[in-house]
């Protein structure tokens, strides 16, 4: 609870989450009774592989959220380290810890020139905290306790369980339109049930086909705009927490244009962990572009804003 209160929330960016969530909701609903209206007409059999496909999405998502943290430190290449090995990095980590009251993460370090941070964890009592070697190379100490409030955010609005539940839809329309494509390549469609038979089993399939592509597009769209507003409610709460929003401005400033110099190749391979990082790895499309819509990170410009706001903000506290 403490937590929540230390990192200030966004009501702004809480409503607009709160509508995303909404609208995730109302395609659930709609592709269950979709489902339930293919399963009319539906074999047993082939309702058991819907079912295995529900029952197995919810396996992997439920995985997901309880492995977050070794799963990402193990893709990264990081490992974590002691109090003694990295004294200034645990150092900022114990302070905004006391800043915030919250459990202190566990602490790892990614040998990689990238300057880039993550945090992840299904609860503040079992989370990690990432930064790489290129990250603490790059920033002063006021940028990197920027970074690092940013990052400890995530963990205190529970974001990892947000954005878990908002991928579950994701995950089973993902699995069906497998289920039903490798069902179809493999002579699922060709199977006799009658008169008929075949050709219906075929329009069954390709129905089940045609609505999970319809759910899976409009999720991820949906998923990617309420990520993009994570990120900034992060940004906001973790510079009101520190109370230096030009710091975090200019770790984001830094970060980005050493992204830009990063090799193509560099970048693809980092790109599994975009929804983890304090900046995506990869070139970020402009502002307002149709590419923007499909990205994990709000643009710059949308961010240096947002902290604009915030100093304007602590100004007028002040």
């Amino acid at each position: 609870m403490a937590a929540r209160t230390r990192y200030a929330p966004d009501r702004g960016l809480t409503v607009r989450m709160t509508a995303t969530m909404f609208l995730l909701g109302l395609v659930f609903v709609a592709f269950v009774a979709a489902i339930i209206g293919i399963g009319t007409a539906y074999h047993a059999s082939d309702a058991a592989i819907v079912l295995f496909a529900v029952v197995l999405g919810g396996g992997f998502a439920i995985g997901s959220l309880f492995y977050s943290d070794k799963i990402a430190l193990r893709t990264a290449g990081a490992r974590e380290v002691t109090p003694q090995e990295a004294p200034e990095l645990h150092g900022i980590v114990d302070r905004l810890c006391a800043l915030a009251d919250m459990p202190k993460p566990r602490v790892a370090i990614a040998n990689s020139n990238m300057p880039n941070a993550f945090a992840t964890g299904r609860n503040a009592d079992n989370s990690v905290l990432c930064v790489t070697t290129g990250l603490m190379a790059k920033l002063n100490p006021d940028e990197l306790e920027g970074v690092i409030a940013h990052e400890m955010s995530h963990v205190a609005h529970k974001d990892v369980q947000v954005m878990t539940a908002a991928s579950f839809l994701a995950i089973i329309a993902a699995l069906l339109i497998r289920v039903a494509f490798y069902g179809e390549l493999f002579g699922g469609g060709g199977r006799g049930r009658g008169r008929g038979g075949g050709q219906n089993a075929a329009l069954i399939m390709f129905a089940l086909m045609a609505v999970s592509i319809v759910v899976y597009a409009v999720s991820f769209v949906l998923i990617r705009m309420l990520s993009r507003y994570r990120e900034l409610s992060a940004d906001r709460s973790g510079a009101l927490l520190t109370g230096q929003p030009s710091a975090l401005k200019s770790a984001l400033i830094k970060v980005s244009g050493d992204m830009a110099r990063i090799p193509t190749q560099d970048l693809r391979t980092a790109q599994p962990m975009n929804a983890f990082f304090f900046a995506p790895a990869m070139h970020l499309a402009p502002k307002g572009s149709l590419a923007a819509m499909f990205s994990t990170h709000p643009s710059l410009e949308r961010r240096l804003a947002e902290l604009d706001k915030v100093q304007q903000q602590l100004n007028r506290a002040g």
